[in-house]
C-alpha cells in the first residue's frame, strides 16, 4: 500500500491497517488489532517525520503468516536515518516511537529497502493465543 508522506497519509495508513486486521478476523477491539495499529501509527509517523523526502511516498506492507504471526513493514526513501530505541528526556517532544515499538512488538528491526533507495522498518507480533487474549477478571465489589 502506498501513501503520501504527510500526516494525513500516516493517519490513512494506520486506519487501513486496523481495517485490514479486522477483515482478517482480528476485530477492532482485539489486542492484536490494537497492538498492530499502534505500531503502525508509530512507524508511519516516523516515516513521515524522519524518512520524508519531498515528492516521495512511503509504503506499508501487512502480512499474517500461517502460524498467525503478524508483521508490518513501513518503507521510506531515506536510508541514512534509522530509528533506535532510547530514553527520551522528560521534556523531549520526540523519541518515544521506537521505545513503544520495542515494548509492543515481539521483534523489530531495519533493513535496506528492497525496491530502491531507503529503508524498511519492520515489526512483528507472535500469534495471540487464547491465554493472551483473555483479560484479567474485574475485581469483585465488596
Amino acid at each position: 500500500m502506498q501513501f503520501t508522506s504527510t500526516p494525513r497519509g500516516a493517519r490513512l495508513a494506520r486506519r487501513l491497517v486496523s481495517h485490514r486486521l479486522h477483515a482478517w478476523g482480528h476485530v477492532h477491539t482485539s489486542p492484536a488489532n490494537g497492538t498492530l495499529t499502534l505500531i503502525a501509527a508509530e512507524l508511519t509517523a516516523n516515516a513521515v517525520r524522519h524518512g520524508h523526502v519531498p515528492g516521495r511516498d512511503f509504503h506499508v506492507c501487512l502480512t499474517e503468516a500461517e502460524d498467525g504471526t503478524l508483521r508490518i513493514e513501513v518503507s521510506d526513501t531515506r536510508a541514512e536515518r534509522h530509528p533506535a530505541p532510547g530514553t527520551p528526556g522528560p521534556d523531549g517532544e520526540s523519541g518515544r516511537g521506537p521505545l513503544l515499538v520495542d515494548v509492543l512488538a515481539d521483534d523489530w528491526g531495519v533493513l535496506p529497502r528492497p525496491t530502491g533507495p531507503g529503508k524498511t522498518v519492520w515489526a512483528q507480533c507472535a500469534p495471540v493465543t487464547a491465554a493472551r487474549e483473555t483479560r484479567p477478571p474485574k475485581p469483585q465489589a465488596s
